[in-house]
């Protein structure tokens, strides 16, 4: 309900998985933003190796579902926090740990002064760091919860004249005791995880 009420800027969305919260990858997610927390190296190197798994054998998958032959430029949705957002351990992972992104990868938005209102859409919260030249641009974000921080950033991008914006989300965060979420929670852990399927793949292998 919460993504459908954003405003619609993306050409596609893809997770790499579900963020089940208080479990692993949501603790992960809280662990790498902190300086000071010990498990922060370890959970760096976790979150480098699953996007790297992952856009080596997905990112053609988002480009075709975005409509594009692939995708020029990758960036990053600017974090809510000023003072975090300088020195974002995303953008390192992705510019540096990351061999599928690092060639590509840019700075291409920074936080405003426009005041942050939480799971609102505000595409003024971003300021374009240059104009674009009609490029693809893959958006990677570590949360996603009502999609408002990514469509604002695709906004934004899109007026800096980006062709294409797509997204690639490492966690959707979800409750488990939000209506049917455990249930079907408890399907996908009985059908088990393959790392050669996307959401995309798996869709287009179920149309099959």
């Amino acid at each position: 309900r919460a993504c459908r009420a954003t405003e619609q800027h993306l050409a596609a969305v893809v997770p790499i998985s579900y963020s089940v919260g208080g479990e692993w990858l949501h603790h992960l997610i809280a662990a790498y933003k902190r300086d000071a927390d010990p498990w922060v190296p370890d959970a760096v190197a976790t979150l480098a190796r699953l996007c790297s798994d992952f856009l080596s054998r997905h990112e053609p998958c988002v480009a075709r579902a975005a409509g594009v032959p692939g995708f020029q430029l990758i960036t990053t949705v600017p974090s809510a926090d000023p003072l975090r957002d300088l020195h974002h351990p995303l953008r390192r992972i992705l510019g540096e740990l990351v061999e599928p992104t690092r060639e590509r990868y840019e700075r291409l938005l920074m936080r405003s002064d426009s005041p942050v209102i939480p799971r609102v859409f505000d595409p003024a919260r971003y300021s374009p760091t240059r104009k674009l030249d009609r490029e693809a641009v893959l958006l990677i974000d570590d949360m996603w919860t009502s999609g408002a921080s990514a469509e604002s950033a695709a906004a934004a991008l899109l007026a800096a004249g980006a062709k294409t914006v797509a997204a690639v989300i490492v966690a959707r965060h979800l409750n488990r005791g939000w209506r049917e979420n455990d249930a079907r929670l408890a399907e996908l852990v009985v059908s088990g995880h393959d790392p050669a399927l996307c959401t995309l793949c798996a869709s287009r292998r179920t149309r099959r």
